[in-house]
């Protein structure tokens, strides 16, 4: 017995000091919706992700590229839309906060400054810009330029 514990104990040093620790990263991020088919489009089209293959073929999900490791999905059911504080929000980051505002302008999206001034940008002490807007179910979502 005292063998294997010690066997396992140089096991388990030797996967720390190789690196293999095991990190938690995130996986997905999933965000209920009233409206899969409006909501889809809108992370489609104004905020420009692009979709992912979705394992369950259900019509209740659409899965979004994030990143190597992490995606986004829409889960339909939701029973209406309801009221988020801005503290909860998604962010994105892009090229160009400016760009992005065009965007929003030509789909006809509202967006504000952190403080909530209509049409407005915030630029962060440390240069960053960014904006804030609702999705189709009332969440919010930041955009920023941050590199």
């Amino acid at each position: 017995m005292k063998k294997n514990a010690a066997c396992i104990s140089v096991f388990v040093l030797l996967i720390s000091y190789q690196g293999f620790t095991q990190k938690t990263v995130l996986n997905h991020i999933a965000v209920y919706v009233q409206d899969l088919k409006r909501s889809t489009n809108f992370y489609r089209e104004v905020v420009q992700l692009d979709t992912i293959p979705e394992p369950f073929h259900d019509g209740r999900h659409t899965w979004f590229y994030l990143s190597k490791n992490s995606s986004l999905h829409l889960i339909s059911g939701a029973a209406a839309v309801t009221s988020h504080d801005k503290n909860s929000h998604l962010c994105f980051s892009v090229s160009s906060v400016d760009a992005f505002v065009a965007r929003l302008n030509k789909a006809g999206v509202a967006y504000e400054d952190w403080p909530g001034k209509p049409q407005s940008i915030t630029t962060r002490v440390d240069g960053v810009k960014q904006i804030y807007f609702k999705d189709p179910d009332g969440w919010w979502i930041e955009i920023n330029d941050a590199k």
